[in-house]
């Protein structure tokens, strides 16, 4: 399998063509083989940083889900990543590697060299019925989207490079209701949209008020396996409305009529069990060809985390039609820190 027919979005070229453009990384689509005989797939990005040639599956600040393998069923994952491993170091030449792979278990992972961490998210099943999908929210967040229906709120499908405007003016004000900044930029939208949605796979929504205004929106990348929550942001005044529970509900029915196995809400967060979705632990391998480059890496990733979301300057005003005064935090029902 390759990354022209995976079930997986991070795994396709259009993914890896917006995280190539957008972090200057070299794609990696490599075929596991098990006696000459390929077996499955391996999908990651190289990148460097401070000098070292890292093997992402993903790598922290890429705004990536899982990657990792897609493989043959009864394969052994732990000799997957070894195999990996191996090639990572002496082939690629790099000096560390991560992978996020969904597909793993830690019981699997527990004999592979490396630190195995914890990554907690959720995951709404989509094979009930759209009923019983809605009877498992709970009962704040089933009045919350009738109050919005009965307000006369919509969710409508949005296409277009110009939606990242449209997103980046409303999280802008959504990180700086706490003195944040986003950790990415509105150029990474803009590349994000401009490489992904003409594959097809590439969900983007906005929630529309009684009187026409557009006051929140969201992205969803999806494939067959899972789609994922990748970002999103509302305007505070109309947040009575409640529009990001309509916004989830209107694409968890999408995803469902479409046939995508799971909803990924993208990472923890506590507003997130409202939709009725279990939490999970995703496993994460990380392991350095040099000891003691992870406590390095680390404290790097420490770094990052708190310079990506320092608090911004002040600037003026927006004057375009619709825009509001840029800032932004994370709201209880919105874009969180970074990610991988």
């Amino acid at each position: 399998m390759g990354a022209a027919d995976t079930r997986n979005v991070f795994c396709t070229p259009e993914w890896l063509e917006y995280v190539a453009r957008t972090q200057q990384a070299e794609p990696v689509v490599a075929q596991v083989e098990r006696d000459g005989v390929p077996v499955g797939a391996f999908t990651g990005l190289i990148v460097r940083r401070m000098g070292i040639r890292i093997l992402g599956s993903p790598f922290q600040g890429w705004m990536t889900g899982p990657m990792g393998f897609e493989l043959a069923p009864g394969e052994s994952r732990s000799e997957a990543m070894e195999a990996l491993a191996r090639f990572a170091f002496r082939e690629l030449g790099c000096l560390h590697m991560e992978v996020m792979d969904r597909g793993s278990s830690f019981a699997e992972l527990a004999p592979v060299r490396g630190r195995v961490d914890r990554l907690p998210n959720f995951e709404l099943d989509l094979q009930p019925e759209e009923d019983a999908l809605f009877a498992g929210f709970t009962s704040a967040c089933r009045r919350a989207i009738r109050k919005g229906e009965r307000e006369g709120l919509s969710v409508e499908q949005a296409h277009g490079i110009e939606f990242a405007d449209e997103y980046y003016e409303q999280l802008l004000e959504v990180f700086r209701r706490q003195g944040l900044s986003p950790p990415y930029g509105l150029d990474r939208v803009r590349e994000l949209i401009r490489c992904v949605e003409p594959s097809g796979r590439l969900l983007l929504l906005r929630a529309v008020g009684p009187h026409g205004d557009r006051i929140a929106t969201a992205i969803f990348p999806f494939a067959p396996d899972f789609g994922y929550f990748w970002g999103g942001a509302s305007w505070e005044a109309h947040r009575i409305l409640r529009p990001n529970e309509a916004i989830f509900w209107h694409a968890i029915r999408h995803f469902r009529e479409r046939g995508v196995a799971v909803l990924n809400f993208g990472g923890g967060g506590d507003f997130k069990r409202k939709f009725g979705a279990p939490e999970i632990q995703i496993p994460v391998l990380r392991r350095s060809r040099v000891p003691g480059m992870l406590p390095l890496r680390d404290v790097a990733a420490n770094v990052y985390k708190r310079r990506a979301m320092r608090a911004p300057q002040p600037f003026p005003r927006a004057t375009a039609r619709g825009l509001r005064p840029r800032s932004a935090a994370p709201a209880e029902h919105e874009q969180e820190a970074p990610r991988a």
